[in-house]
């Protein structure tokens, strides 16, 4: 992203609420994860099956704290996926990072509680990519279905 360009510092649905994710997600962020790690492993985006994988409360907060910084140098951006009717309550995650092939790699996925939301978060953030970032080009796996 170009210096002069104000990264989004989220985006409010009715559906989902996207913040920056960080340390404050750490608990949330570990109990929306760790009860669908089969699911997101099915989720367009997570084909090698290697994410999530099983680690500490500890080891997630290291990684929150790494995906904070990132964002705050500029480096890539993750937000936290948050149900709008209770902001504490993490529901997935939204990852934007540099790509080879693309101007980002883009993933995103939801707890299988709430899978009826992956469509929704898919089109809904790809509106987004396009409205509000400098992207030409974003490889985000399609979703397929009502949403």
């Amino acid at each position: 992203m170009p210096g002069d360009f104000v990264v989004p510092r989220g985006l409010e649905t009715e559906h989902f609420v996207l913040r920056p994710l960080g340390p404050e997600h750490n608990e949330s962020d570990y109990a929306a994860w760790s009860s669908s790690i089969d699911h997101i492993r099915r989720t367009p985006g997570f084909p090698d099956g290697d994410w999530p994988r099983p680690m500490t409360l500890e080891e997630n907060l290291e990684d929150l704290m790494r995906h904070r910084r990132h964002f705050d140098e500029r480096v890539g951006f993750t937000y936290t996926v948050l149900d709008p009717a209770d902001l504490d309550r993490v529901i997935g995650c939204l990852y934007i990072y540099p790509d080879a092939d693309a101007d980002a790699d883009v993933r995103s996925w939801v707890t299988e509680q709430h899978a009826d939301l992956d469509v929704v978060l898919w089109r809904t953030v790809s509106n987004w990519l396009e409205a509000a970032w400098l992207f030409e080009t974003v490889a985000y796996a399609e979703r397929a279905g009502p949403g």
